[in-house]
């Protein structure tokens, strides 16, 4: 990909970018606990939604 910026554009940018709050340490990214927690979310909700449907009948 070629750079649509001029050089002293992309310098700005550069020192932007290497300031202290942009330089924030994060976690890295887990997957699987977010797919877990979707997976125990659904079945919260389907399991609430049987027991409002149990108490509407």
């Amino acid at each position: 990909m070629s750079n649509r910026l001029r050089p002293e554009d992309q310098q700005r940018v550069d020192d932007y970018l290497k300031t202290s709050q942009h330089q924030v340490e994060r976690k890295p990214f887990r997957v699987w606990r977010l797919l877990i927690a979707i997976i125990l979310t659904v079945i919260a909700l389907g399991l609430l939604s049987r027991f409002i449907s149990r108490l509407a009948l």
